[in-house]
């Protein structure tokens, strides 16, 4: 006979109940206000766990934080697999983004762009990762997979703040818009999968055997997903979208997504590979019926997300940032993190021919690194990579990035010619997509 498995505690429920209403509201009120004063909204999200966390409730009223906010594990055990499933989900959302058509028609460009905007910034992340104190790293893990780590995280771009922003800045079928795009679409592609390697070299160990199985593990997902997995979502969608029921095409989606997320996870690789990669499949499913996605981007981007944020930021803790060697780093990653993506930008440019002002209009869209980037801070953080600082410091680094791109964008393409810049290179994928993050 099994044993019986006690519910957990009505305390332990009350609490997690009490949390997720304080978190989310607190994130919707914050978000909305970012909006309102034109910054992304996930900085006012990020900035609802600031300061329900350490950095600041925690210091003027200890006591509010240690009944309502503790530490405990099973407390935060819950919340995490909460914010767990937001991800996951927010992952696919943005896979749907991706339009693989437009990178194949129009894909010389972006990927020299893409490629010029990613080995840089990389490369930049890897030597700091090298030359940062030890204090910064955590003990169980080499140097060589923090620096790794490091580099993925300076390397990578953000497609949904990148949408979001080209979208309001009605840039969206500008043919920079366009590239830019593309070029993201490609960094992300790239990003997720070194951090899945990597992520899998951190649990495994940084030896030839456990780095090839990884390497393996991933190419043999991806081929499957590229033949027989890219049927079967397909077949999946096609019969839940006969239903004729709004819900069961979401269900199915959602089903498919953690299938794929737990694949991937069985293999060793991360996650929210396997959800990134149904996304993209899911986005081809577009064609069966163009809306059916958005009732599943609306409770992603109004709830999951927000909620996700939020916790993310309960463990974002600024009294970090306090000391010199953090605050050292913090700065030093910023600026390269910053540099490389322009540096990267401004070659890919060069090398297509186009003129300084479109390089600084493809850099500024490029660093934007937003919800990517909060989610390699999180896997970072669960892995053992990264510790309080340099996750701090990343999170810092998403927000900044996201803050700093729109202004920058605008600037440039006034320098830009609108009247040769206006046909777009292809068809606008993401035209009246909404995207809060």
């Amino acid at each position: 006979m099994m044993p019986v498995v006690a519910p957990f505690s009505g305390h332990l429920l009350l609490i997690f109940l009490l949390q997720v209403s304080l978190l989310l509201g607190t994130a919707l009120l914050l978000g909305r206000l970012a909006v309102r004063w034109r910054m992304p909204a996930i900085v006012g999200e990020l900035t609802a766990g600031v300061l329900l966390g350490p950095s600041v409730l925690a210091h003027f009223a200890p006591g509010v934080t240690e009944w309502l906010l503790p530490q405990r594990a099973e407390q935060m055990n819950l919340l995490d697999a909460a914010g767990q499933l937001g991800v996951l989900l927010l992952v696919a959302v943005t896979g749907t983004h991706m339009d693989l058509g437009l990178i194949r028609a129009h894909g010389r460009s972006a990927t020299a762009v893409s490629l010029t905007g990613l080995v840089i910034p990389l490369g930049l992340g890897v030597g700091a990762g090298f030359l940062l104190p030890t204090s910064l790293i955590q003990a169980q893990h080499s140097r060589t997979v923090f620096a790794l780590f490091l580099g993925i995280a300076l390397c990578v771009s953000a497609i949904p703040v990148i949408a979001k922003t080209l979208m309001d800045m009605r840039l969206i079928d500008h043919r920079i818009g366009q590239l830019i795009l593309m070029a993201g679409t490609i960094d992300d592609a790239v990003g997720w999968l070194l951090l899945s390697v990597v992520s899998a070299v951190a649990a495994g160990g940084l030896y030839f055997a456990g780095v090839a199985w990884s390497i393996l593990s991933l190419l043999f997902f991806l081929v499957f997903m590229a033949t027989a997995g890219h049927h079967l979502v397909r077949a999946a969608m096609r019969l839940a979208l006969r239903s004729g029921d709004r819900a069961v095409p979401v269900a199915t989606a959602v089903v498919l997504v953690l299938l794929c997320s737990a694949a991937t996870h069985a293999l060793g690789l991360e996650a929210v590979f396997g959800a990134f990669s149904c996304g993209i499949l899911l986005g081809t499913c577009r064609d069966l019926r163009p809306d059916w996605v958005d009732p599943l981007r609306t409770v992603v981007l109004s709830v999951l997300a927000p909620l996700f944020f939020a916790a993310v930021g309960l463990r974002v803790d600024l009294r970090a940032l306090f000391h010199p060697v953090v605050a050292g780093a913090g700065v030093l990653i910023v600026a390269l993190a910053v540099t490389g993506k322009f540096l990267g930008a401004g070659l890919g440019a060069a090398l297509t021919g186009m003129n300084r002002w479109e390089a600084v209009a493809l850099g500024a869209g490029m660093n934007a690194r937003g919800v990517v980037e909060i989610i390699i801070a999180s896997v970072g953080l669960r892995a053992g990579i990264l510790n309080t600082e340099t996750y701090t410091i990343i999170v810092l680094l998403a927000v900044l990035t996201s803050v700093m791109a729109p202004p920058i964008l605008r600037l440039a393409m006034r320098r830009v010619d609108r009247s040769f810049g206006d046909t777009a290179i292809g068809p606008a994928p993401l035209t009246g997509r909404r995207s809060s993050t």
